[in-house]
């Protein structure tokens, strides 16, 4: 590195046109991993996630995007059994939300650029998506309650998760709605510009 660059500043600032030589994840692919974590992942499988599709990404830029404010703060969550202690969990909609950020370096964009985009509804959309996770796992303790019979915690239990996977899809058409709302229009062309012959 030059000038004292670190990794994750590298991976922050590419230069011009070397991000954008990188597929991205596609449509399909952000929804599998959506369907396949909807408890979310950890710092280390977001990181596996891009760098598996050769897409440069390391956890110290994760960690850097979070300060910036480009992606929330991960959530402890205790491990099942006893001494398991707990992990940090990133709602998996952060793996859109970095795939996002990717795209818009590779268009140039300024992190002071990118940040403004985000920040006009992203805090609402955490918190919504925030007290939804919350709201759902409270009906899950309850549901696992000693008054409840083994037949009606069955019932229960499917309808939680009809309404974790409903919650899920509300976030990510919320999440689309706003990327709709915030990206910038191609701009136009004069008539008869160069442009207009590729």
């Amino acid at each position: 590195m030059n000038g004292g660059q670190t990794t994750a500043d590298a991976e922050l600032f590419p230069s011009r046109g070397q991000q954008s030589a990188r597929a991205l994840l596609t449509e399909a692919e952000l929804e599998e991993i959506e369907r396949a974590a909807p408890g979310g992942l950890t710092s280390r499988q977001i990181v596996d996630v891009f760098t598996a599709r050769g897409i440069r990404f390391s956890e110290a830029t994760l960690r850097k995007y979070v300060q910036l404010g480009l992606l929330p703060r991960s959530v402890r969550v205790g491990q099942k059994g006893k001494h398991q202690g707990s992990h940090g969990v990133y709602p998996c909609a952060v793996v859109r939300r970095v795939n996002l950020v990717k795209e818009m370096m590779a268009e140039n964009l300024t992190i002071e650029e990118i940040q403004r985009s985000f920040v006009r509804w992203k805090d609402e959309i955490d918190g919504i998506e925030k007290s939804v996770r919350g709201l759902i796992d409270t009906f899950e303790r309850e549901a696992q309650g000693a008054g409840v019979s083994p037949g009606r915690r069955k019932e229960l239990e499917v309808d939680i998760l009809d309404a974790k996977m409903s919650a899920r899809d509300l976030v990510r058409r919320i999440t689309s709605l706003e990327k709709r709302l915030t990206e910038r229009e191609a701009p136009s062309r004069a008539p008869g510009s160069g442009a207009d012959l590729f």
